[in-house]
């Protein structure tokens, strides 16, 4: 896959890592963008899993969500609910001078970097994933955590979310296989809960290797585009107590399907309020 330019719109696609990731420019998506345009981002994404646009000046009229903490371990947006984001974007508001940086992976080439032996077990796995855990927990890491933060922790536990997952999803437009995993993955059914961990573990070691990783350092007016189905990501939190914030818009998708066409069972919560307003 070779860096391209469109003849149509001016629209540059420049490759950042060999498994993942490319930074759009000449488009601007603080206007109305045109259908042409919107195709060949939405491609980009498809191809490269996470896509970025520097200085980009938005107004939503208060669409987007305020994020201003971070998800300090891998994870794909929502796989706790039967209904995952299909992706996201974040612009970043505020930056600290030094780090706050987010790292994506490629859960598409992950899968199949895999062992045939390893490969052919996890298209059999199905996979629990939940929010009852110490997930926002780990926000803190003992450093001060303001009132809004807390707040916000205490939202995300005060309902439990249980979701069978298959460990391997088809993706609903390139049908590439990918691995759904990442911290709210807990429990493989039929197997005990050290051989749940020690297989997860495994598999995950394959998403996080870093030849399928790409690390973005935010500059303010950053939008990140990235495609949930077939990536996981990290925000790193090593600023201390400078202040990073950014706004976020996660978009609903479709229920995933295993490569035996299995699709992914709810098991317990009514998570109708992730997806209110998505379209």
């Amino acid at each position: 896959m070779t860096d391209t330019i469109s003849t149509r719109t001016r629209i540059g696609i420049r490759r950042l890592a060999g498994h993942i990731g490319a930074e759009i420019t000449g488009a601007d998506a603080g206007t109305e963008l045109g259908d042409d345009t919107i195709a060949q981002v939405r491609q980009a994404l498809l191809d490269h899993k996470v896509v970025f646009l520097r200085d980009q000046s938005l107004d939503y009229a208060g669409q987007p969500s305020d994020s201003k903490y971070t998800g300090q371990q891998w994870h794909s947006d929502l796989s706790f609910t039967p209904v995952p984001s299909l992706g996201s974007l974040l612009r970043g508001i505020t930056i600290p001078p030094v780090g706050g940086d987010t790292i994506w992976a490629n859960t598409v080439t992950a899968y199949q970097s895999l062992p045939a032996e390893l490969r052919d077990l996890a298209d059999r796995l199905r996979i629990v994933h939940t929010n009852d855990h110490d997930y926002a927990a780990v926000y803190g890491r003992g450093e001060r955590v303001d009132p809004a933060t807390e707040a916000a922790q205490r939202e995300f536990l005060s309902t439990v979310y249980e979701t069978e997952h298959p460990a391997v999803r088809v993706h609903p437009e390139t049908a590439e296989p990918s691995l759904v995993l990442g911290g709210f993955a807990r429990t493989v059914l039929g197997f005990s809960p050290q051989a749940s961990r020690d297989l997860i573990r495994i598999l995950q070691e394959y998403v996080t290797r870093p030849e399928q990783t790409l690390r973005w350092r935010w500059r303010e007016g950053d939008l990140a585009i990235w495609d949930n189905r077939a990536t996981q990501h990290y925000a790193i939190f090593d600023y201390g107590n400078a202040h990073r914030r950014g706004e976020r818009v996660t978009v609903a998708g479709p229920v995933p399907v295993g490569v035996d066409g299995r699709p992914s069972v709810p098991l317990k919560g009514d998570a109708s309020t992730y997806y209110a307003g998505a379209n």
